[in-house]
């Protein structure tokens, strides 16, 4: 298997556990709050595996050219989405379990497709304008219950996580394009891409985060470690699986996740219609790899 295939893959393993351990472990902390904290501890376990692995070097090299204007309005746009986006998911598990939201919010390429062709000119290939009918449908299972036809639509448009999670996925959505434009037309070094982004998103939510502080005590300090080593570990993965394939591979596999976040949590928190949440899972991921082409 390709190394970089294998990135991907494990990066899915690492964010599709992430998304459980949110659920089981964070559910009750003030989401900008929980991203901000969690994020610093990313940034530190970043910078310190980094320094004592490969070092700064080509980080250094590359930061100068941030402050070119392209440059600073790409990694700021994705900075500010994907902040959102995570802040929007939070929201949506509060509300909602886990293997419902999951597969609703990894459509996410229902969403790159429009901007893509919009602002990069992509042209769609017959089979990414099925995948984007499969992924659709995900959301149609996710949301089924027996009724008519058009129940699970209308469950869909009613209810709160299943609107957090598309929104989510919306935001996902621009910062996936602004993240390709980053590493690969742009190509800032992923030494230097992951502490940008983490810093990033963290003081666009630090305003709200001050408002509604964490009420946390020294015993919880050990899971919002843990919690930001699944970080780090999964940005540094998702980086280098995209810097070594296209991102029409990388991406598909990544968002595989959603498999391993309604399994956990089937499983393991007994969340109700497991079985049918996991075919909107598996329908979503096959509908992503289809966008992919």
């Amino acid at each position: 298997m390709d190394a970089g295939l294998l990135f991907a893959v494990a990066a899915a393993v690492v964010w599709g556990t992430y998304l459980f351990v949110l659920k089981r472990a964070f559910a009750d902390y003030p989401p900008a709050a929980l991203t901000v904290a969690v994020n610093a501890a990313a940034l530190g376990w970043f910078l310190a595996g980094t320094g004592l692995t490969v070092g700064f070097g080509d980080a250094a090299a590359g930061l100068a050219g941030i402050a070119v204007p392209r440059r600073f309005a790409v990694v700021a746009g994705t900075c500010v989405a994907t902040a959102a986006a995570f802040v929007l998911f939070l929201r949506a598990i509060e509300d909602g379990a886990v293997s419902y939201v999951a597969p609703i919010n990894k459509v996410v390429p229902m969403f790159v497709l429009p901007l893509e062709v919009g602002l990069l000119g992509q042209v769609l290939a017959p089979i990414q304008v099925a995948g984007v009918v499969v992924t659709t449908l995900a959301v149609y299972v996710a949301n089924y219950e027996p009724g008519s036809f058009f129940a699970p639509l209308a469950r869909a448009a009613r209810s709160r996580p299943a609107q957090l999670a598309l929104a989510s996925a919306a935001c996902y959505a621009v910062g996936d394009v602004g993240k390709r434009v980053a590493l690969q037309e742009l190509a800032i070094p992923g030494t230097l891409w992951v502490p940008l982004l983490l810093a990033g998103v963290a003081v666009v939510l630090l305003p709200a985060a001050v408002r509604t502080p964490i009420d946390a005590s020294r015993e919880d300090v050990p899971k919002f470690l843990a919690a930001g080593a699944l970080v780090a570990v999964g940005e540094h993965l998702t980086t280098v699986a995209f810097a070594a394939l296209p991102a029409s591979v990388a991406s598909p596999v990544i968002n595989t996740q959603a498999i391993v976040a309604v399994v956990l949590g089937g499983v393991l928190l007994g969340e109700r219609h497991f079985r049918l949440r996991l075919v909107a899972a598996v329908l979503a991921v096959v509908g992503v790899a289809m966008i992919a082409g």
